[in-house]
């Protein structure tokens, strides 16, 4: 009995209880509320994306809740937070100048589909664009004039704030000028 008391007064071991309790009742929890949905459910898409949400979800919030018994107080985790924060925009930077571009594509009239345009110096015409990248149909190369050589290519769309962008499709009037 004084080794259990022992136990429970180590405020680490507490804890580590704490958080073995919220990973096995996290992990019921989830596993019920999926099984639950997958009773009602009939559509294997909708089915699928809806476990998938509820797992991440469900682990997202064990997962604060450990962090939260684990904490001393809520001033640590905030500064955990804007920590971590800082840490995944550092590492999603390019992602982050890939949508601006899009933007700055989308509502700048730098080009649209069917322009012949040269970005990331490569030349062809565009096909399509996309949130994080524009995709082409490559002319040139080592193809002579302005014959496709074949090659779809796809540039980030971070490029139109790194390097000129040329756009040879282009008119006067869709720039604003009369």
């Amino acid at each position: 009995m004084e080794t259990l008391n022992a136990l429970a007064s180590d405020p680490l071991l507490v804890k580590v209880g704490i958080v073995i309790v919220v990973i096995i009742v996290t992990g019921v929890l989830v596993r019920a509320i999926q099984y639950a949905v997958s009773q009602r459910v009939t559509d294997l898409t909708s089915r699928f994306r809806i476990r998938r949400a509820i797992g991440f979800v469900g682990y997202v919030v064990g997962g604060l809740a450990i962090i939260a018994a684990i904490g001393n107080s809520w001033g640590q985790l905030t500064v955990l937070f804007g920590v971590a924060g800082a840490g995944i925009a550092f590492a999603l930077q390019e992602v982050i100048v890939s949508v601006a571009g899009w933007a700055a594509v989308a509502f700048g009239s730098f080009y649209r589909v069917g322009d012949r345009v040269k970005l990331g110096g490569i030349t062809g015409d565009v096909i399509d664009i996309g949130v994080l990248r524009t995709t082409l149909m490559e002319t040139g190369d080592w193809v002579s004039g302005d014959l496709y050589n074949g090659r779809v290519v796809r540039v980030a769309n971070s490029f139109v704030f790194k390097e000129p962008v040329f756009n040879y499709s282009a008119d006067f009037r869709s720039f604003g000028m009369s």
